[in-house]
């Protein structure tokens, strides 16, 4: 729920205006900060409930980490997926004068007044397949390195209230430098569900083919890219960090011997 109320109405209106608006309301910058500002109420508004589950790619690492039972994947990616999916269709009616005015009541994926590329992600023309898989891929080796780094409580972790602040100015980082090539979808839960929208909404299965059929990208390389971010943190961070306890134990034999 937080997912449709917060980062994806957020996200994909203000894509919607910047290119229905024809630049003259909003650029992308406004676009990379709607998507940080709607992660940041996103995980305060689902933060205590589910741990702010608002990435397929995120939830399917922590099961495989063992940090979440199996037994909750297919409730939180059912709950992504929906949420996300409403969201798509709560922009499309909010925008639907404008989108068919734009338009001429031709909804297309391609073209000078290509619309898709509001509710889902699309590489630029000059990028080539394997470029843009790379792309998605080391961006959301990024988020995931910032994530555990704002969360890790045996490292250097931000305060809990700081926290969702921090994420959603991570998510709007990755924006303003790796959002060139693909739009940065880093999430398959921000791009599939919207895709199925578009595709019943009267853009038809070319959201599916279109661009060599990008579509399975930003569903399997942030899939990829949180698994191999994790194993970075883990060999070049996590693994030098000393157990939460043990350090508080020393840090209080310190304080005894100083005094």
């Amino acid at each position: 729920l937080s997912l449709f109320l917060f980062m994806q109405v957020f996200g994909l209106s203000s894509v919607a205006q910047v290119v229905l608006g024809k630049g003259n309301s909003g650029q992308y910058l406004s676009i990379n900060i709607a998507f940080g500002i709607g992660v940041t109420l996103g995980i305060h508004a689902a933060g205590g409930v589910s741990g702010a589950h608002l990435n397929a790619a995120i939830t399917i690492t922590q099961c495989i980490l063992g940090n979440l039972p199996w037994t909750k994947l297919a409730a939180y990616i059912i709950g992504q997926f929906l949420g996300s999916f409403i969201a798509a269709a709560t922009v499309f009616g909010l925008y639907y004068d404008a989108l068919y005015d734009f338009t001429n009541g031709n909804l297309t994926v391609t073209g000078p007044t290509a619309t898709a590329l509001i509710f889902s992600t699309y590489p630029a023309p000059n990028v080539s397949l394997q470029g843009a898989f790379f792309t998605e891929f080391t961006a959301t080796i990024m988020l995931i390195l910032g994530v555990l780094v704002i969360h890790d409580e045996k490292n250097n972790a931000a305060m809990k209230g700081a926290q969702p602040m921090l994420t959603g100015m991570l998510v709007l980082g990755i924006g303003l430098g790796m959002g060139l090539n693909t739009g940065y979808a880093i999430n398959p839960s921000r791009d599939l569900p919207p895709r199925i929208f578009t595709a019943v909404a009267g853009w038809g299965m070319d959201v599916f083919t279109a661009e060599h059929s990008w579509w399975w990208v930003p569903v399997t390389a942030p899939i990829l890219g949180c698994l191999a971010g994790v194993f970075i943190y883990k060999v070049f961070i996590d693994f030098h960090n000393q157990p939460a306890q043990e350090t508080e134990n020393k840090k209080e034999q310190t304080v005894m011997e100083t005094s």
